[in-house]
């Protein structure tokens, strides 16, 4: 079986000095290879096309067969690592947390610590009968994330 470890040092060894960067490489024991990338500008067919020759390059299917796809991590996966959620600070993020409260906002901040969002939640407001609207920025620990995509409203 190729080692996944191995498939992100050659990726990342092709990708040093450009704005594209490794985000996931999973391996089965059948020799399928995925491998996800993406950029803090966009990632172009021809950059997957580009990086897989590369890799092939250095893989031998002689010694074993592999099946490789290197693909973008889209719009909808989970992001991975504090880069993607830098690229998108100031865009709607989908956040699943670990007590299982989903919530759609825009993401304020990404740092080591976690994320601040920001969204409209209903609340009790002293004076008055009914909850109110209320816009809530809050700051969550990477603990408490189990997941976090972005979003795009379709409305």
């Amino acid at each position: 079986m190729i080692d996944a470890k191995r498939v992100v040092e050659i990726a990342e060894r092709h990708l040093e000095g450009g704005d594209i960067f490794v985000v996931e490489c999973k391996t089965t024991p059948m020799g399928d290879i995925e491998l996800l990338i993406d950029s803090d500008t966009a990632v172009r067919l021809e950059d997957c096309a580009a990086l897989n020759r590369a890799i092939e390059a250095e893989l031998d299917r002689e010694v074993e067969d592999y099946s490789l796809m290197v693909a973008s991590a889209g719009i909808g996966s989970e992001l991975k690592l504090l880069r993607q959620y830098r690229k998108i600070v100031g865009g709607s993020v989908e956040v699943l947390l670990a007590d299982g409260v989903k919530i759609l906002a825009k993401l304020v901040d990404a740092g080591d610590e976690g994320i601040t969002l920001s969204y409209e939640e209903k609340q009790a407001v002293e004076g008055k009968k009914r909850k109110q609207t209320v816009e809530v920025t809050k700051s969550y620990r990477w603990e408490e994330i189990k997941y976090a995509k972005e979003y795009l409203d379709f409305k």
